[in-house]
């Protein structure tokens, strides 16, 4: 999936698709605006994906001491892009990992 198919998913449909990882849906949830929901989603989850959507969120809700934490987590250096370049860096990365529906899982 490309960004701009994942964009336009999330301007189409009103409920994120749950074949879609975790920290995909959490940038989902908070390109509807819907920042307390995408951060449900990472806060507990230990991957370094979701560490790094974590850290954006914080980032992006002003609070850059916990931000820092969450990258150092991630594996990823603190961003200092603006938001939106943030956001759609970290969806191009993470879109490259999620296999086509129509793949074999094994």
């Amino acid at each position: 999936m490309t960004l701009e198919e994942f964009q336009q998913l999330i301007e189409k449909q009103q409920k994120c698709p749950q074949f879609l990882p975790k920290a995909l849906q959490a940038l989902w949830y908070d390109r509807k605006g819907n920042w307390n929901q995408a951060h449900e989603i990472v806060q507990n989850a230990g991957d370094t994906d979701s560490a790094w959507v974590h850290a954006y969120l914080h980032r992006k809700e002003g609070d850059l001491s916990n931000a820092r934490y969450w990258y150092r987590r991630s594996g990823k250096v603190e961003s200092h892009a603006n938001l939106e370049q943030e956001w759609e860096e970290i969806a191009c990365q993470l879109l490259m990992k999620v296999k086509p529906l129509w793949m074999p899982t094994n």
